[in-house]
């Protein structure tokens, strides 16, 4: 299929943006990389009579390795998040998750901003930005402020970004510890079947802090706090892992599509769980 008759902007500056959507309210959308937007459009699961166009708009992109945090522009491309040496050795689960976003030909072009801003329940990056308690930087015609990525997302395709708010940067902490992402997928390019972000922090043979969070389980990315104390004050043994597994099936709700059903997808989750865990921990 094509998409619906559109106009197409593609203004120089984010003034030039925010008047456009001023203008046109609900009626227009941006788009960064266009990796999720146009294949909606396209099948006409999108109406976007007014379709404005971010790759002029200055500013918005390159990675900033702080003291204490890492500032990424939101039309930094999964390329570039792969490619960035210091940013593999500051936050290597960036690395290792972007690697398994799709295939080369959509990760030169589809950007970190794209990725976490349309509410996708399948995208891997909204679920990696909980698990690291990464923070959205919006601007709007009232100005810029900050929302925490787990208070991001509301439903499928619907977050707290306004409509006439663009989405510029992200901001995570410095993580520390051990880290894993891992996915289960059909085939090369697909979505996940389930896929599990997490971060622990080891001190003298017991875990003192852990984060994780599943993607594509639930209509929005799931960051599981029960998960992560189920693990504090363990060994990461089979014990805590199992509590984990248990806590997490209590919090992801899976629905049955071309995927598998409901009873696989927990089952899937729970593996795909253990695996990040138990790597996450070989690593701290």
């Amino acid at each position: 299929m094509i998409p619906a008759t559109f106009e197409y902007y593609r203004p120089k500056d984010m003034a030039g943006v925010l008047s456009i959507l001023s203008k046109h309210g609900d009626d227009a959308r941006v788009m960064a990389g266009g990796h999720s937007l146009i294949p909606m459009m396209k099948l006409r699961m999108a109406d976007v009579p007014h379709l404005i166009d971010l790759q002029d708009v200055g500013g918005m992109s390159g990675i900033e390795i702080g003291a204490d945090s890492i500032r990424i522009g939101a039309m930094t491309t999964q390329s570039d998040i792969i490619d960035h040496v210091g940013l593999a050795d500051a936050a290597p689960i960036l690395r290792e998750a972007a690697l398994q976003i799709a295939d080369p030909q959509v990760r030169y072009m589809g950007t970190v901003g794209g990725n976490v801003a349309n509410g996708d329940p399948g995208n891997d990056m909204p679920g990696l930005m909980q698990c690291l308690d990464a923070t959205f930087t919006v601007v709007g015609l009232e100005g810029e402020r900050d929302i925490a990525a787990r208070d991001f997302y509301e439903a499928a395709y619907m977050t707290a970004r306004e409509d006439e708010e663009v989405l510029t940067a992200v901001t995570i902490p410095l993580p520390t510890g051990g880290y894993a992402y891992e996915k289960q997928k059909r085939k090369i390019g697909d979505y996940a079947t389930a896929a599990a972000a997490v971060q622990i922090v080891k001190e003298g043979g017991s875990c003192v802090s852990a984060s994780v969070a599943m993607t594509n389980l639930s209509d929005i990315p799931v960051y599981s706090e029960a998960t992560g104390a189920a693990l504090v004050g363990t060994s990461v043994d089979d014990a805590a892992l199992k509590a984990a597994m248990a806590a997490m099936l209590g919090d992801i709700d899976p629905t049955e599509d071309n995927r598998g059903p409901v009873a696989f997808k927990n089952h899937v989750a729970g593996v795909i769980l253990r695996r990040a865990i138990e790597r996450a921990w070989s690593r701290a």
